[in-house]
């Protein structure tokens, strides 16, 4: 027995607690959501951006939640290649185009919010770079493992790739204080508590919460999808041997 969750090691328990658990996410991000976006598209103009300081509400939990989920595909890869998990393998498969998506949203709106604020829609600062280099990290995960035929040999691949990978994680999240960066630093997560004003902050975390219970849904819908895919193709093979 290994010491990994129950879940990522029986898949008969995992499907039975996905049956609801991916539904009623679901239902939390859009109820989060609507509450959300209501509460931040009503707020006061910043005295620096404006309008503009809406769309922090749709990409700041983005650049949030697309860093947590490379954390769960590192942590699942971790897992599929020490433990040979085979449903840590499909986590970790599952969620790489879900962290594309959210990375990819988070670099549109970070481009939309820097035109009126710096001019431009992209400068090669810190930290924009090293969320680029994420989403590149995330597509070649999804190519890797395309490329490869051998189902073993990709698992085991993609999941040295996830780990080698996760290096970026803290450039990101220290670029702003290693390097000289136009991009804002640290507002909420702070060892002193956040410096952003409540009027702000609540939207802003509702917007997370919701952005998290949305990852939740679509990924355990998609790693149902990848469990019932390998059974039938499992069956397929059975079926053809005998």
């Amino acid at each position: 027995m290994s010491w990994a969750p129950a879940f990522l090691s029986n898949p008969e328990r995992f499907m039975a607690f996905s049956r609801w658990a991916a539904p009623l996410f679901g239902l939390i991000a859009v109820g989060l959501g609507v509450w959300g976006l209501w509460l931040g598209f009503n707020v006061p103009d910043d005295y620096q951006q404006g309008q503009t300081v809406r769309i922090m509400f749709i990409h700041v939990p983005a650049a949030w939640i697309c860093m947590f989920i490379y954390v769960c595909l590192a942590v699942a890869s971790f897992l599929s290649l020490i433990f040979r998990h085979a449903l840590a393998d499909a986590a970790a498969q599952a969620a790489a185009p879900l962290g594309a998506a959210f990375t990819f949203l988070a670099l549109v709106t970070g481009a939309l919010w820097g035109r009126p604020m710096w001019g431009a829609y992209w400068v090669w600062d810190a930290r924009l770079t090293s969320v680029l280099v994420l989403f590149l990290i995330y597509l070649a995960y999804i190519a890797l493992r395309a490329s490869l035929d051998d189902e073993t040999k990709a698992s085991r691949a993609a999941a040295i790739l996830a780990l080698v990978g996760a290096i970026n994680l803290p450039i990101i999240k220290y670029s702003v204080e290693w390097w000289n960066t136009l991009h804002q630093g640290a507002s909420v997560f702070r060892a002193d508590g956040p410096t952003l004003a409540p009027v702000f902050l609540w939207p802003l975390l509702i917007m997370g919460v919701a952005y998290l219970a949305a990852f939740g849904s679509l990924w355990l819908v998609r790693i149902r999808g990848e469990v019932w895919k390998r059974r039938a193709e499992a069956a397929a093979m059975r079926t053809a041997r005998g």
